[in-house]
């Protein structure tokens, strides 16, 4: 495993339990797994060029993405794409319906601190990402 695409922490592993969520290939690297005694879980996710998540919403809790490495995208319902930079943070409320993922052409990495859980929904649509600035 390398550090050179995940930013500051290892890339991990291909991100095989959750690949049916995501347009791409993803790596997890799971940094505090959530447990009976911490209800948070901190992951390093690691996005190859083009690689994003379903829109989703996180109930009985939140999300928060510190991004460490390359370029990506967030954006929630309703509203234009945030493009990312390393520095950036997003702090995502219970119950907004959003996605992230890399830009076209740049690998994104970002720590994500997650409470709840998630409710997956329908893809974002390559016509949808295609319109996107990068």
């Amino acid at each position: 495993m390398t550090t050179q695409h995940g930013g500051l922490f290892k890339l991990g592993d291909k991100n095989e339990a959750y690949a049916k969520y995501f347009i791409g290939q993803s790596y997890l690297n799971s940094l505090v797994p959530a447990d009976d005694n911490i209800n948070v879980n901190v992951a390093n996710v690691t996005f190859e060029p083009g690689c994003r998540n379903d829109w989703h919403i996180h109930h009985n809790g939140y999300q928060i993405l510190l991004v460490t490495a390359g370029e990506g995208w967030y954006q929630e319902a309703g509203k234009p794409a945030q493009l990312l930079h390393p520095g950036d943070v997003v702090a995502i409320h219970e119950g907004v319906k959003h996605w992230h993922g890399a830009t076209k052409d740049s690998w994104f990495s970002h720590i994500a601190i997650t409470t709840g859980s998630s409710e997956w929904l329908e893809k974002v649509t390559d016509e949808a990402y295609a319109k996107l600035g990068k």
